[in-house]
């Protein structure tokens, strides 16, 4: 526990009963913190408070996946939106402080900070505030912006178009070929993980380390996985549709460098939604950069809706 000189009380939470007192400040995640903390995604240490008495002015969560010893993401941070005044502010950057010396390990860079927000924040002035308050200081401690991103969603009763028959699709022959093939289709990528990542370790490193951080949690049989290929055998590229803890989900979709420009992207993203909608799944989750116009706009055609985006920061 920190207490500051004003009193300011800052720790962890001590349990799942104190969920109540970390939720008093809304946030879209809340409805899966004790879910969360079940299964072992969270941990009473990973989700932060500061108090001034018994009022929450500010408040943090990590999240990673089940049995990690560090957490993944910086996925909830909030201040208290009623008090438009300076101590909320200063109060969220003593509580980062604080946690991020006790939840990353020493040396360690912290985990890339998401924020999700309306599709249209910028468009409402009490969103774009809410917004802007977090980020600034979120960056006060170091962190940078580095991408924004559409969140979408296909839902039951939307059409499906049917197999345009220019390609064919089959099961993947192990692992090894998914990652030769996603070690490929970096050459020339829009993601901007994918750009960072290739700024500091070689391609099959980057596509290794998104099969190991993303993909392989997948819950949902390899089996899904689909190699698109031309008629001859030839690999066009990949989908892998799946489900994670809490949706069904297009991991990741992908057309080869030699084969982009012939609008392959709609018959691989087709193929996956196809799949997860037999499943008789109620809803089909994916997320693309804000930048990457032309998968954006593959989703959306397949009819998918942006639902939601996300902000991304992280630390050097």
């Amino acid at each position: 526990m920190t207490l500051a000189p004003d009193d300011l009380t800052i720790r962890p939470i001590t349990g799942p009963e104190e969920l109540e007192l970390f939720r008093r400040l809304p946030y879209v995640l809340d409805e899966e913190l004790a879910g969360d903390l079940a299964g072992g995604r969270r941990r009473p240490g990973w989700l932060w408070v500061a108090l001034r008495g018994d009022r929450l002015l500010a408040r943090a969560a990590w999240w990673g996946q089940a049995g990690a010893k560090t957490p993944f993401l910086l996925d909830v941070f909030d201040l208290d939106d009623d008090d438009p005044g300076p101590g909320p502010v200063a109060a969220g950057e003593r509580l980062l402080r604080a946690a991020l010396a006790e939840v990353v390990p020493a040396g360690a860079v912290p985990p890339e900070y998401l924020r999700f927000v309306p599709p249209d924040w910028r468009d409402s002035a009490p969103d774009r505030l809410a917004v802007e308050r977090r980020l600034a200081v979120i960056g006060r401690t170091g962190a940078r912006p580095l991408v924004e991103r559409l969140r979408l969603e296909w839902r039951p009763g939307t059409p499906l178009p049917p197999p345009s028959g220019r390609l064919a699709f089959r099961p993947m022959n192990g692992d090894g070929e998914l990652l030769a093939l996603m070690t490929r289709v970096l050459d020339g990528t829009l993601d901007a993980h994918s750009r960072a990542d290739l700024t500091r370790m070689p391609a099959a490193d980057a596509a290794r380390k998104h099969f190991e951080q993303e993909l392989a949690h997948l819950r949902s049989p390899r089996e899904w996985w689909r190699i698109a290929t031309l008629p001859d055998g030839e690999p066009v590229g990949f989908v892998t549709p799946g489900h994670n803890d809490y949706n069904a989900v297009i991991g990741y979709l992908a057309v080869l460098p030699s084969h982009r420009g012939h609008g392959y992207i709609d018959d691989i993203l087709a193929e996956g939604t196809r799949l997860l909608a037999a499943q008789d799944v109620p809803r089909i989750r994916a997320a693309t950069d804000v930048g990457n116009v032309p998968m954006a706009a593959a989703f959306h055609r397949a009819g998918y809706v942006t639902f939601e985006r996300v902000v991304s920061l992280t630390w050097d």
